[in-house]
């Protein structure tokens, strides 16, 4: 669904997966999105010219980065919020690949995963963020829109 395209795009979407790892014993999530997007997000929030994905990419990029995904972007376990560590980043043509990780979550006291995302919402009114849960065995998908932003799987 996201592919590369030369020149500017006319829909508004990035996608999320979650899943599990138990070897790991965490959450780990990611998230597409384009990155001209982005960086038009990084621009209107932060007067930030983050030239990501360029050779003169700006050195605080992956912080401005982070702190958007801060403000737009939440996970909660069985109802109650909690802390996500961004791995980083990577590039794939015109998007950027972002790697969350929530740790120390032992499947036996997973009962529910929620995702509240923003991304994107606050900048373009048609942003649609699908997020694909796949824990445990159990998937479902949700497309997230500025007015129905948070999606839950019960486990």
């Amino acid at each position: 669904m996201l592919s590369s395209y030369s020149g500017a795009h006319k829909f508004y979407v990035s996608v999320t997966n979650v899943g599990y790892s138990e070897e790991e014993a965490s959450l780990q999530i990611i998230s597409r999105i384009f990155i001209d997007d982005l960086e038009n997000a990084l621009k209107t929030r932060y007067g930030v010219d983050a030239l990501l994905a360029t050779p003169n990419e700006s050195e605080e990029a992956e912080t401005h980065i982070k702190r958007y995904f801060n403000a737009k972007f939440s996970v909660s376990v069985n109802g109650v919020p909690v802390e996500y560590t961004f791995l980083g980043k990577r590039y794939d043509n015109d998007l950027i690949i972002c790697y969350i990780e929530v740790a120390e979550t032992g499947k036996e006291e997973l009962k529910s995963v929620g995702i509240q995302n923003e991304i994107l919402t606050d900048i373009f009114e048609e942003q649609k963020n699908l997020v694909h849960f796949d824990i445990l065995g159990k998937k479902k998908s949700f497309v997230l829109v500025r007015e129905n932003n948070k999606g839950m799987l019960n486990l």
